[in-house]
C-alpha cells in the first residue's frame, strides 16, 4: 500500500478556520485585527493557516508569510519580516517602497545594495534610521498594500522570535494598526516554560484591542480516522485507527509519521525519526529528571504521585525538583488531583523503550508489588490490570498468570469483555511456561480455553473466536464431557455462519446429536435452548423441534428462564403473526429485565424493533432500538448481539427520511468495527444510502457490501438486500448490463419466496432494471414470483402494487401507479413515494394529464430535495423539462443540472472527441468519461452523444457559468 508522506485534508478545524474568516472579515472592514495561534508542536498550526491564506487569496486577499528562526534572542532580527518584504520585493519590485529603499536594508540588504547604484542622495543616511522610522516606514507600506487589496500577513513559530520581531510586532498591533491588514500568528504552547519571554509578550498584545486567541486542541477519534483514509488512500479498519489514536492522542504530525513508517495500522516500534524527536527535550533534563522520568514511563503514561514515590524511594524535595524539571520542560502536565500525566503518550514510549533490560524488569516488578500491597495508589478498579501488565512486563510467569486471571475475572463484572479476552489470552499464552499453572489457577486448560472463548465471542472478536473453537474441540473428550462438546460445536456453528463461512448445520446437528444424550440438567436445557435459536435461520421446523424438547425438560425443572433465547428467536422467524409475537416479545423482555438476563434483554429489543420496522411503525422502531443500545453498552455486547440495534435504528431513520441521523448511526456502526455478517446490515444501508445521495463515497462501500457476496456462505435475509444493492448500483451507474446481471441471479435466488420481507424490494430493483432494457424474461420471472409472494405489510403491500405497476402496459399504467402511489403514501416511507411520484408523472404525461403530471414532479422534487437525494430531484428536473414544466427553484434550462466537470465533458462531446480522448485531456479514466457522458444523456433526456450536443447547443449549455 502506497502512504502519502503528508495528509492532504484539513481536519477537524471547522471552529478555527471560522474564527479567522471572521477576522478577515472585520479586517475588511477597517479594523485592526490580530489572531494568535497557539497550540503544541505537531498539532496543525502551519496546515490551518496554509488552509486560510489560500481561501483567503482566493477571495481576493494578499498573504504573506514570514518565520521566525531557531536561533535564541541573538538570532537573526526581523527574520520574518525579512521574508514577508523579499515576497513582496520579488511580486513588485522595488518600486513599491516608493524610494525608501536604503530605509528597508535594514531588512532587506539586497535594497540596500541597490541604494548604493542611485545618484539622488538620501536625506537620512542608511546608519542613522532610527528604528521607530524603521517601525513607521513597514507599517506605512503594509497600509499601502492593504489599500489595495486586503493584507493577510502570517507570521510563524513566534516562540522562536527575537526581541526586535516582538517589538515591531507589538508596534503594528497597538500603535500603528494599519487599516485592512490581519496580522496571525502561530507558537507553540508547549515550548512556553516559566521564564521564556513570549510569555509576558503574549500577556501584554492580549490588553490590546482587536487581539484574539485560537487554541488549536488535539484531533479526536474521527479526525485521526479522517487523515488515515487520506495518507492511505482506503478506509482504515476501525482498530486500527484506535490504536494510532490512543498512541498519539490526535496529534497530526504524530499519525503522519506513524502512518508513513510503513504499517498502514500503526508500527509496532516508533520510528527513529520521531524517536529521536520526542528523546531531544528529554535529553535537555537534568540528570535526576531523567531518571525519575524513566521511572514514571514504566508506571503508564499516568501515574500518581503517590506511587511513584513509593517506587522511586527518593527523598521527596529530590522528587518534586525532578517532576517539576519535567513539568516545566512541558513534558509531564500536573493533574489537579496529585497525579502526572505525560504531555504525549509517544513520549512516555520513547522514554520506556529507552530502558535496559534489566532496569525494566525490574521497574515494573517494583510497580507490581507497591500495586499488590497498596491497591488505592491507583484509580479504583484498576489495580487487578495493572499488576497483571507490570508482572507481565517484568517477565515474573508465574505471578504473572495468577494476575491475568484475577483481572479477567475483574473486567468480566465490568462487562468489559474485550479486555477479559485479552488478559485470558495472556494466561493461555503463559500456561505452557508455568508448571504448575492448573495448581495455581485451579482450573484445567480446557476450561480456560471456554472462558476466552466466551470472551471472544461476546466482545464480537469472532475471528479469533472460531480458532478457539478448534483447539477446543481438539482438546475436549466428547464421550466423557457431551454437553462440554456440544457447547463448541453450538459456538463453532454459529460462528461459521456469522463469518459467512458456511450455515454452521452439520456442525449443529452433531451439537444436538451430543446434547440429546447428555445428562439431564439446566445446563443440557441452556444448551438446547441456544441451538434451537441457532437453527431458526437454517431449519425452522427443526429449530421448534429442538426448542419444544428444551421446553419439555426446562418445565421439570423449573427453569423457564432459559429458553429466552430459544422463544425469542423462534418468535420473530417464519410463518408468524407479527403483532402477536410483539406481545410476547414485550413479555419475554420483562422476564429478562425481571431476572437480569441482559443478553436476552437486548436480544428482545432486537426482534422488537425488527418486527416493528415491518409492520411499518418506523418511528416506534427507531426508539425501540435506541432504548436497547445502552443496556448492550453497559454489558459490553455492543459489538455483538448489540450492533443489530445500531443497523435496525438506521433501517427504521433511513425509512422516515431522517438520512442525516441515519447516516450518523451507520458511522457509529463503522467505528465499532463489527465481525462477519454482523457489520453487514449497516454497510448495505450506508450504502444504499449514498447510491440515492450520489455521494463521492459510495461505490467504495457499495463494493464492500457486495463482497460479502462472493463468501460461501449468507443468510438468506442477508444476501437478498444485496441483490437488490446490485441491481440499484448497476441503474445509479446507467450501466443496464450490470443492473440486467444482477436482476437474473437475484430472480433465480431460492429463497427468494419464503422471505416476502427481503424478496419484495428484490423484485422492485429487478423489474425497474428489466423494464430499462425490457427484458421479458426477467420481467416474467418477476411476475410469476409476485403472483405467491404474500404481501402482509404496508412496504411489502407498497412494493407489490409497485411491481404491479412496472409490470402494466398501455391504459393499465396509469392508474397502475396511482394504486402503487397511494401504497406508498400509506406506509409513509418519503424516498420510494419520490420514485413512484416521479414514475407517475411520466405515465400521466403519457396520458396527458399535464396537471397531474405537474404535481407528482413538483412533489417528487420537493422530496429529493428534502432527502438529499440527488439522482431524484435531478431526475425530476430532466422530467419536468422535457414535458415543458418548471419544478419549484428551477433555474435555466439544464445549466444548473449539469456540475462543472459535466459541462468541460459535454464540450468535448460537441466536438465530436471519443471517450477515450476525452479521458486524454481531462486526465480521467476512459471509464469514468463513459459514466459522465451517460450522466449527461440522462440528464438531458436525450438518448445519444448527437442529441446531447444539439441540445447543449441550442439551449447554450456550453456557454453558461460554473455554479457556484
Amino acid at each position: 500500500m502506497t502512504v502519502r508522506a503528508a495528509s492532504s485534508v484539513l481536519v477537524g478545524r471547522h471552529r478555527e478556520i471560522a474564527a479567522l474568516r471572521d477576522a478577515l472579515s472585520r479586517a475588511r472592514a477597517g479594523e485592526p485585527t490580530t489572531v494568535l495561534v497557539g497550540g503544541e508542536a505537531g498539532v496543525g498550526k502551519t496546515r490551518l493557516l496554509e488552509e486560510f491564506a489560500g481561501w483567503a487569496t482566493d477571495g481576493g486577499a494578499r498573504a504573506l508569510v514570514g518565520q521566525c528562526l531557531e536561533l535564541g534572542e541573538a538570532g537573526l532580527p526581523f527574520a520574518p519580516f525579512a521574508a514577508a518584504l523579499r515576497a513582496v520585493l520579488r511580486a513588485d519590485g522595488p518600486e513599491v517602497f516608493a524610494g525608501y529603499e536604503a530605509e528597508f536594508a535594514p531588512l532587506l540588504p539586497e535594497l540596500g545594495r541597490a541604494s548604493t547604484a542611485l545618484a539622488a542622495p538620501r536625506a537620512v543616511p542608511l546608519s542613522d534610521a532610527p528604528r521607530g522610522y524603521l517601525f513607521d516606514l513597514v507599517a506605512e507600506l503594509f497600509q499601502r498594500l492593504a489599500d489595495a487589496r486586503p493584507l493577510v500577513l502570517i507570521i510563524e513559530d513566534l516562540h522562536w522570535a527575537d526581541r526586535s520581531t516582538r517589538d515591531l510586532i507589538g508596534f503594528l498591533v497597538r500603535a500603528a494598526r494599519p487599516g485592512r491588514l490581519l496580522l496571525a500568528c502561530t507558537y507553540r504552547t508547549d515550548e512556553l516554560q516559566r521564564g521564556h519571554p513570549l510569555r509576558p509578550f503574549l500577556a501584554e498584545l492580549d490588553r490590546a484591542r482587536g487581539v484574539e486567541r485560537v487554541e488549536l486542541g488535539r484531533l479526536d477519534r474521527d479526525g485521526t480516522a479522517a487523515i488515515l483514509a487520506d495518507l492511505l488512500g482506503a478506509e482504515p479498519p476501525a482498530r486500527a485507527v484506535d490504536d494510532v489514536h490512543d498512541r498519539t492522542q490526535g496529534n497530526p504530525f504524530f499519525i503522519e509519521e506513524l502512518a508513513v513508517a510503513g504499517d498502514p495500522i500503526g508500527c509496532v516500534a516508533l520510528p527513529e525519526t520521531l524517536r529521536d524527536l520526542l528523546l531531544a527535550r528529554v535529553d535537555r533534563l537534568p540528570e535526576p529528571a531523567q531518571r525519575v522520568l524513566r521511572i514514571a514511563a514504566a508506571g503508564g503514561s499516568r501515574f500518581a504521585h503517590d506511587l511513584l514515590a513509593e517506587v522511586a524511594a527518593l527523598p521527596e524535595a529530590e522528587l518534586e525538583d525532578a517532576l517539576r524539571a519535567a513539568v516545566a520542560a512541558q513534558l509531564v502536565v500536573a493533574g489537579r488531583e496529585g497525579d502526572y500525566e505525560f504531555r504525549h503518550a509517544l513520549v512516555r514510549e520513547a522514554v520506556h523503550d529507552e530502558l535496559l533490560p534489566g532496569e525494566h524488569a525490574r521497574l515494573h516488578a517494583r510497580f507490581a508489588a507497591a500495586i499488590e500491597a497498596q491497591p488505592h495508589l491507583v484509580a479504583a478498579g484498576r489495580a487487578p490490570a495493572e499488576i497483571a501488565h507490570h508482572w507481565y512486563a517484568a517477565h515474573n510467569h508465574p505471578r504473572a498468570l495468577v494476575a491475568a486471571r484475577a483481572a479477567a475475572c475483574a473486567a468480566a463484572d465490568r462487562y468489559a469483555y474485550a479486555e477479559q479476552r485479552r488478559l485470558l489470552e495472556r494466561a493461555l499464552e503463559l500456561w505452557e511456561l508455568v508448571p504448575d499453572a492448573a495448581v495455581l489457577l485451579g482450573m484445567d486448560h480446557l476450561a480456560l480455553l471456554e472462558q476466552t472463548l466466551d470472551a471472544a465471542v461476546t466482545a464480537g472478536d469472532f475471528s479469533r473466536a472460531i480458532t478457539l473453537t478448534r483447539a477446543g474441540l481438539a482438546e475436549v473428550d466428547a464421550d466423557a464431557a457431551p454437553l462440554r462438546a456440544a457447547r463448541l460445536l453450538d459456538q463453532r456453528g454459529r460462528l461459521l455462519a456469522l463469518l459467512g463461512k458456511s450455515d454452521g448445520s452439520r456442525e449443529l446437528g452433531e451439537a444436538y446429536r451430543l446434547a440429546a444424550g447428555g445428562p439431564t440438567g439446566v445446563e443440557r436445557v441452556r444448551l438446547l435452548a441456544d441451538i434451537a435459536a441457532h437453527l431458526v435461520k437454517i431449519d425452522p421446523q427443526q429449530a421448534a423441534r429442538v426448542a419444544a424438547e428444551a421446553a419439555t425438560d426446562a418445565e421439570a425443572l423449573g427453569e423457564n428462564r432459559a429458553l429466552l433465547p430459544a422463544r425469542i428467536a423462534l418468535l420473530c422467524h417464519g410463518e408468524r403473526d407479527l403483532e402477536r409475537g410483539l406481545a410476547e416479545l414485550s413479555q419475554a423482555e420483562a422476564v429478562a429485565r425481571a431476572s437480569g438476563d441482559a443478553t436476552a434483554l437486548v436480544l428482545a429489543r432486537v426482534y422488537q424493533s425488527d418486527a416493528l420496522c415491518e409492520l411499518g411503525r418506523y418511528a416506534e422502531s427507531a426508539q425501540a432500538a435506541e432504548a436497547g443500545m445502552p443496556e448492550a453498552r453497559r454489558v459490553g455486547i455492543s459489538r455483538s448481539t448489540g450492533a443489530y440495534l445500531l443497523s435496525n435504528r438506521a433501517e427504521a431513520l433511513i425509512a422516515l427520511g431522517r438520512w442525516d441521523e441515519a447516516e450518523a448511526v451507520c458511522a457509529e456502526a463503522a467505528r465499532i468495527d463489527l465481525s462477519g455478517v454482523t457489520g453487514l446490515h449497516w454497510l448495505q444501508l450506508a450504502a444504499g444510502l449514498r447510491l440515492a445521495r450520489a455521494h463521492p463515497g459510495a461505490d467504495e462501500l457499495v463494493g464492500r457490501a457486495l463482497a460479502f457476496l462472493n463468501r460461501p456462505y449468507l443468510w438468506p435475509n442477508h444476501r437478498l438486500p444485496l441483490h437488490e444493492l446490485a441491481i440499484e448500483a448497476g441503474l445509479a451507474a446507467d450501466d443496464k448490463v450490470e443492473a440486467i446481471r444482477a436482476a437474473r441471479v437475484a430472480v433465480a435466488d431460492e429463497s427468494l419466496p419464503q422471505l416476502p420481507r427481503e424478496g419484495w424490494p428484490v423484485l422492485s430493483a429487478a423489474a425497474r432494471a428489466a423494464t430499462r432494457v425490457l427484458d421479458r424474461d426477467v420481467l416474467a420471472a418477476v411476475a410469476a414470483l409476485a403472483a405467491d409472494l404474500p404481501a402482509r405489510h404496508p412496504a411489502a403491500r407498497a412494493h407489490a402494487a409497485q411491481v404491479a405497476a412496472l409490470l402494466a402496459v398501455g391504459d393499465q399504467a396509469l392508474p397502475a401507479w396511482r394504486t402503487a402511489v397511494d401504497a406508498w403514501r400509506a406506509d409513509g416511507q418519503p424516498y420510494p413515494l419520490g420514485r413512484a411520484l416521479l414514475t407517475l408523472a411520466e405515465a400521466a404525461a403519457a396520458a396527458g394529464e399535464r396537471d397531474e403530471t405537474a404535481a407528482a414532479v413538483t412533489e417528487a422534487a420537493e422530496i429529493g430535495r428534502r432527502l438529499g437525494a440527488v439522482p431524484l430531484t435531478e431526475a425530476a428536473a430532466t422530467l419536468a423539462r422535457r414535458v415543458g414544466l418548471r419544478t419549484a427553484g428551477q433555474g435555466g434550462a439544464g445549466a444548473d443540472l449539469l456540475t462543472a466537470r459535466e459541462r468541460e465533458v459535454l464540450r468535448l462531446v460537441a466536438e465530436g472527441q471519443s471517450n477515450s480522448r476525452i479521458a486524454g485531456q481531462l486526465f480521467i479514466s476512459p471509464k469514468t468519461a463513459s459514466v459522465h457522458v451517460s450522466r449527461i444523456i440522462a440528464k438531458l433526456g436525450v438518448t445519444n452523444r448527437v442529441e446531447a450536443a444539439a441540445l447543449a447547443h441550442r439551449l447554450g449549455l456550453l456557454d453558461a457559468p460554473s455554479p457556484h
